[in-house]
């Protein structure tokens, strides 16, 4: 029995189309791998016009458009592939290291809250979603540097969003996610350096300096 045009039409369309897809995304994962992002966001968003639920296309996307300084498209892109894969950790870290450079860039006090606090949480779910991740000191890392800048910008002086108790709190969490870093790898001068700054702010917050 012989199909209707109309419906033969439609199979070799979707299978056109299916045929594209696997292109746009193979050509877009190959620029990935490659570290060409700019290519890389060029095919993967053809692909995902063809189908937006494709999660690894999504997660590509994301991270290239992070690693081309795109920090809100690399949001939603991520965004977009948490809302299939859910318990994906490595997409609320990145998502997570976006919100930090669009929070500690912002000049508008909201916006600056907003992210860093989005990275907060992006990384408190990431840690409690795989604990054993083996680069886990990179999660406490973020979360302690996106506190520090929290705490920072709650205890700023002359500022309608100045909260000593805030401020203080999140400088305690900070210097907490630093120390795991640094009890991990003694060698981090870096680390260390940045602890001592925080406990210098805490106590002159706190009025012992």
């Amino acid at each position: 029995m012989r199909l209707p045009i109309l419906v033969s039409f439609l199979i070799i369309s979707s299978v056109e189309h299916a045929a594209s897809q696997n292109a746009y995304i193979k050509l877009g994962q190959q620029a990935y791998i490659e570290g060409n992002f700019k290519a890389a966001i060029t095919q993967l968003e053809k692909g995902r016009l063809i189908d937006s639920t494709n999660a690894n296309a999504l997660w590509m996307l994301g991270y290239s458009y992070f690693h081309s300084d795109n920090y809100l498209k690399s949001i939603l892109a991520f965004t977009k592939e948490i809302a299939i894969e859910p318990a994906d950790a490595h997409a609320y870290y990145y998502r997570a290291k976006a919100q930090i450079c669009l929070g500690t860039e912002s000049q508008i006090a909201a916006e600056k809250e907003k992210y860093l606090l989005g990275a907060i949480i992006d990384l408190t779910k990431a840690i409690s979603i795989n604990p054993a991740e083996a680069k886990i000191t990179s999660f406490y890392q973020n979360r302690g540097i996106a506190y520090k800048e929290y705490g920072f910008f709650r205890l700023q002086p002359n500022s309608r969003f100045y909260d000593k108790t805030r401020g203080i709190s999140a400088i305690k969490a900070s210097i907490a996610d630093l120390q795991k870093v640094l009890d991990t790898d003694k060698s981090r001068d870096d680390i260390a350096s940045i602890i001592d700054l925080l406990k210098e702010k805490q106590a002159s917050a706190q009025g012992h300096r």
